[in-house]
C-alpha cells in the first residue's frame, strides 16, 4: 500500500509541478519534482530500512523540510529569467500564453507592416488611451501610453476597435507593468481554432464519479470499524451500506464545490470542462475534484465570482450536513494527551476550530464540556473534511481559490505579497495546529503569481470586496483554534 501511495503521490506531484511552473521557468520539471519529493523518499527509505516501530530521527524530519524548499526556490528562480530575442530584449513572459487556456507557447506573431501599424494606432482614441510607443516581441505587440478614461471604458472601446480592424486575429490583454502603468498587449488568438474542441466528456466524468463512489464507500466502511476485504464483502455485502453515508456526503460536498465554479464559469462564457473526481483506494477515498478552464477569464470581476463560487457553494452544502452529523455523533471523554488541532474522528477535540466549536455546541448543547470529545458520525466526518477543503481552497496563495480572490480584490502584485505573508503565517500556525504542517509546506511550492485576466486593471465594486473579506473571515474561523474567551463563553 505504501509503495502504491508513493507512486500515486509522485505522479500527482509531477503533474502539479508541470502545470504550475513548467512554463515560467527553464529549470527542468524533473529536477524540481525530485527536490519536491526528496523528503518523502528519505522518510520512506528510513521506514523500509528500520520498520514502522522505530520513529524518524528529528534531524531527518527537520532538515529536509528546510533544505528542500530553499533548494526548490533557488532552482525555480535560477531558471526564471526571461529568454532574450535577437535584439537582446526580454520576450513576453510565458504566463501570457496561459491566457489562451492552455500551457502551450504562443505561436510566433507576424510583424505588422506600416499600414497595419497605422490601423492599430487608430484603435486607440487619444481621449481614451494615448499611445506613446509600440513594441514588437516574437509573440506579442505591446502598446504603452497614458490611460485617459476609466479602465472598463477604455478596454471595451479599444477591444471593439481592434476587432473591427483586425477581426479575430488578436486577443487583447489589459495589464499593468512593473511600474503600475496600464498597457495593452496583443497576442495571437488561438481560441478560434479551438472553438469546436470537445470539452465536456460526460462518459469520463460519470466513470470517475462511480469509481470515486466505490473508493469512498470502502473508506466509509473502514470508518465504521470494518475491514472491507473481498471475503468480508462476499460474506456480508450489506456492510457496503455502512460506507454510503460517508461516501455520499463527501461526494456531494466536493461536487457542489466544483459545480459552483462550473456554473459561474459558464455564466461568463468561459469554456470549462465538467467536474472530474479523483478516486484513490486509500486515504479519504478521493483526492477531490476539479474543473479546467480552457479560455481566458475576461476581467477581475469574473475571476472573483468564479473563484468564490466554489468555496461558498461547498460551505453552504456542508453546513446542514455538519449540524446533522454532529447531532448524531457521540460525546466521549477527551483522551489524555489529546493535542488540539488533530482531526481524530473517534475522539475529535472541537476546540481545534472556532467554527467547528460553535456548531458542535449548537448541535450537542450541554453534553459538550471542556473535558469532552466527539466520536463523529460518518456524515460528520465527511462534513468536517468539507470544512477543511473549503479552508484549504480559500488560502490566499497563487492559483488556489483564495489566491484568485485576493488577486481580483487587490491586483496581481498585491496578491503575491499577501500570499507570501499567508504562507509564513500558516507555517507559524502549524506549530500550534500540527495538522497544518504538511499543507504549510505544500504552499511554499505553489507559485505566488497566478495568470492575469484579459482586463486585469478594472477593480472590483464594494459588494464584491465585502464578500471577499467575508471569505477570508470564514478561512480564519475554520483554521484558528478557539480562544479562551470564546471557549469560556461556549462553556467548552
Amino acid at each position: 500500500m505504501a509503495v502504491w501511495f508513493l507512486i500515486l503521490l509522485g505522479i500527482i506531484t509531477y503533474f502539479m509541478v508541470q502545470r504550475s511552473v513548467g512554463n515560467i521557468t527553464r529549470t527542468p520539471v524533473w529536477l524540481l519534482w525530485l527536490v519536491l519529493m526528496m523528503p518523502t523518499f528519505l522518510w520512506m527509505g528510513w521506514t523500509l530500512m528500520h520498520g514502522t516501530k522505530q520513529p524518524l530521527p528529528p534531524s531527518l524530519v527537520i532538515w529536509p523540510l528546510i533544505i528542500c524548499p530553499l533548494l526548490y526556490w533557488v532552482l525555480f528562480h535560477w531558471g526564471r529569467q526571461l529568454p532574450k530575442n535577437k535584439h537582446g530584449e526580454a520576450q513576453v513572459p510565458k504566463s501570457v500564453a496561459s491566457q489562451q487556456g492552455n500551457l502551450e507557447p504562443l505561436p510566433t506573431l507576424r510583424p505588422l507592416d506600416n499600414s497595419e501599424e497605422a490601423q492599430l494606432r487608430n484603435c486607440f482614441p487619444w481621449s481614451v488611451y494615448y499611445v506613446q510607443n509600440i513594441e514588437y516581441r516574437p509573440q506579442a505587440v505591446i502598446c504603452r501610453g497614458q490611460l485617459r478614461a476609466k479602465p472598463t471604458e477604455a478596454y471595451q472601446k479599444i477591444k471593439a476597435n481592434v476587432e473591427a480592424k483586425f477581426g479575430d486575429r488578436f486577443l487583447l490583454i489589459f495589464q499593468e507593468d512593473s511600474d503600475g502603468k496600464p498597457l495593452f498587449v496583443l497576442v495571437p488568438n488561438t481560441q478560434v481554432a479551438k472553438a469546436n474542441e470537445r470539452l465536456t466528456r460526460p462518459g469520463l466524468a460519470l466513470l470517475l464519479l462511480l469509481t470515486t463512489l466505490i473508493t469512498t464507500t470502502l473508506v466509509g466502511v473502514r470508518i465504521n470499524g470494518v475491514v472491507p476485504t473481498i471475503a468480508a464483502i462476499q460474506s456480508h455485502p450489506a456492510i457496503l451500506l455502512q460506507g454510503l453515508p460517508y461516501a455520499l456526503t463527501l461526494i456531494f460536498i466536493l461536487g457542489i464545490h466544483e459545480l459552483g465554479h462550473y456554473i459561474v464559469a459558464r455564466y461568463y462564457k468561459i469554456r470549462s470542462t465538467l467536474p472530474y473526481f479523483i478516486p484513490v483506494p486509500f486515504f479519504l477515498g478521493t483526492f477531490g475534484a476539479f474543473i479546467q478552464m480552457r479560455s481566458p477569464v475576461p476581467h477581475r470581476k469574473a475571476l472573483f465570482d468564479v473563484s468564490i463560487a466554489g468555496p461558498i457553494a461547498g460551505f453552504v452544502a456542508t453546513l446542514p450536513l455538519l449540524i446533522w452529523g454532529l447531532a448524531h455523533s457521540q460525546v466521549v471523554p477527551l483522551p489524555s494527551g489529546e493535542k488540539t488541532g488533530l482531526l481524530n474522528p473517534d475522539a475529535l477535540n472541537p476546540k481545534y476550530s472556532i467554527l467547528l466549536a460553535i456548531f458542535s455546541k449548537l448541535a450537542l448543547g450541554s453534553q459538550l464540556t471542556p473535558q469532552s470529545a466527539i466520536d463523529l458520525h460518518p456524515v460528520a466526518v465527511a462534513a468536517c473534511l468539507g470544512l477543511i477543503v473549503t479552508a484549504l481552497n480559500l488560502m490566499p496563495v497563487g492559483q488556489l481559490d483564495g489566491g484568485h480572490i485576493i488577486h481580483a480584490m487587490f491586483g496581481q502584485r498585491s496578491a503575491a505579497i499577501v500570499g507570501q505573508v499567508s504562507r509564513l503565517l500558516l507555517l507559524l500556525l502549524s506549530f500550534v495546529q500540527p495538522g497544518f504542517l504538511l499543507w504549510a509546506i505544500i504552499l511554499f511550492f505553489i507559485p505566488l503569481i497566478d495568470e492575469p485576466t484579459l482586463n486585469d486593471v478594472t477593480e472590483l465594486d464594494n459588494k464584491r470586496d465585502i464578500w471577499g473579506l467575508l471569505a477570508m473571515g470564514l478561512l480564519v474561523s475554520i483554521i484558528l483554534p478557539v480562544p479562551q474567551a470564546i471557549a469560556s463563553l461556549l462553556q467548552m
